[in-house]
């Protein structure tokens, strides 16, 4: 798994701490890296985790809000506590991080299969669907290539490998 998809799992994980403790957003940040994370993290991917985590909390009503205008027939709070916080989560990367939409509709999808159900997985894509289109009419963005860190491993050893060598042995 990517540092940037375990990134995003941990953002999730704290989100739904969040939501179904009704905590602070300062204690859940400090209580899931001193007691829940698995020691593993990168300190890059610790820092992407707490500023999507951190981020989205701050920006709640703004996240929700997009999300009630293409949730049509849904309460946020009537959603499933992870679906809810995986809609916000890729919301506030479409709105406030560089990560290109579909890259975020696609994380977000796979992370829903590993913590939803199927029916999840489409209502999820649907409604992110939904918000990608109306913000692609208000402000398009070019989704032409991941950044670097979103591609997967393997793609990333193919493109060093197809890489003439300059050395000389």
């Amino acid at each position: 798994m990517g540092s940037r998809r375990k990134a995003r799992e941990c953002a999730l994980q704290m989100l739904f701490a969040a939501d179904f403790a009704h905590a602070v957003p300062e204690e859940v940040l400090k209580t899931y890296w001193a007691e829940l994370d698995d020691s593993e993290t990168e300190e890059p991917a610790r820092e992407f985790a707490t500023r999507l985590a951190s981020g989205t909390l701050a920006h709640l009503e703004t996240l929700d809000e997009r999300i009630r205008s293409r949730a049509e027939h849904w309460r946020i709070p009537r959603m499933a506590i992870v679906d809810r916080n995986i809609l916000r989560l890729a919301v506030y990367e479409f709105l406030y991080e560089p990560t290109p939409r579909t890259v975020a509709i696609n994380e977000a999808l796979e992370i829903a299969r590993r913590f939803s159900t199927y029916e999840a997985t489409q209502f999820i894509n649907g409604i992110l669907d939904a918000i990608k289109r109306d913000l692609d009419e208000q402000q398009p963005q070019q989704d032409t290539q991941p950044e670097e860190s979103e591609q997967s491993p393997d793609v990333l050893e193919q493109l060093t490998d197809d890489e003439p060598s300059t050395s000389t042995a």
